[in-house]
């Protein structure tokens, strides 16, 4: 599995920074002590980020949900 965050390019240096982490399972606690910030500045940090509108888009292999190799044409063309 990959993440993609597009609008990356709308956030501050700082709101990047919290939503590359977070978006990475990091707790606000977590996060906060990386960047040696509150957590009440790391959730204005989020809120601000969420305000500008950035995405996260879940790219999967079709493999991974076992869909790899197989060509749903082939099936219908047998039936």
């Amino acid at each position: 599995m990959h993440l993609e965050i597009r609008g990356l390019e709308k956030l501050s240096f700082r709101e990047r920074q919290v939503v590359v982490l977070k978006e990475s399972g990091k707790s606000q606690e977590q996060i906060a002590k990386k960047l040696h910030l509150s957590p009440s500045s790391v959730a204005t940090l989020l809120n601000r980020a969420k305000g500008k509108g950035y995405q996260i888009v879940c790219i999967i292999p079709e493999a991974e949900l076992g869909l790899g190799g197989y060509d749903f044409d082939e099936e219908e063309s047998d039936s």
